[in-house]
């Protein structure tokens, strides 16, 4: 199977989600967070770094149970930049109509 390369804004998403992972993880061990979560510490840390930027989603839901976090608050957070560059019907962005 060929795997196409990411689109700048695939990877960009992926490193917002790793960022908000590493938030939501806090103080907590990489290696009790990745345990908890039954996925690898290897994995987890590539999310987090965004080297990985199109995890599998049973990997995103157990992380975010295992951290409390909604996948409503998830989807919302590491889509919130695309939602500003992107434009409406009348062409303008939302950072273009909020700055209005």
């Amino acid at each position: 199977m060929v795997r196409l390369p990411l689109t700048p804004a695939e990877v960009e998403r992926g490193q917002r989600l790793g960022a908000l992972l590493r938030r939501a993880r806090g103080e907590r061990s990489m290696l009790v967070t990745a345990l908890d979560a039954r996925v690898s510490p290897e994995t987890l840390r590539k999310i987090e770094t965004g080297r990985v930027a199109t995890p599998a989603f049973p990997t995103i839901a157990a992380i975010a149970d295992v951290l409390g976090l909604s996948l409503d608050a998830v989807w919302a957070e590491i889509n919130e930049s695309d939602a500003a560059v992107q434009p409406n019907s009348s062409g303008r962005t939302m950072r273009e109509r909020l700055s209005s």
